[in-house]
């Protein structure tokens, strides 16, 4: 029992790493917005997970109930809820440095 812990001390942190939602540059989840993940850096998740689900009901930090809507006008941060649809459908949302976020289909 201490031998396998020891060696499990032992190895690196990577062999106990996961691919999480909004990992690495994107800083970590800021919030839900319905199923999506919206990401510290204002940009949205390609994870196929459930936001809801992994975070619970509560969704963290005041999240938004209501999936992602499209909008009339030319806003749509992704901090806001909204996204565009671009001329061949693909759905995106603007990012707090002002670059296109894609919605997963």
């Amino acid at each position: 029992m201490a031998v396998a812990f020891a060696t499990s001390c032992m190895l690196p942190s990577s062999a106990f790493a996961t691919n999480t939602p909004c990992s690495g540059k994107k800083g970590g989840i800021d919030h839900c917005q319905g199923s999506t993940f919206i990401c510290r850096d204002g940009s949205v998740s390609g994870s196929k997970r459930s936001c809801e689900a992994v975070m619970g009901g509560l969704g963290l930090l005041g999240s938004g109930a209501t999936e992602m809507q499209p909008t009339g006008s030319a806003s749509c941060s992704c901090r806001t809820g909204s996204y565009c649809t671009g001329p061949r459908g693909g759905r995106y949302c603007i990012t707090d440095d002002g670059s296109k976020s894609y919605l997963r289909r």
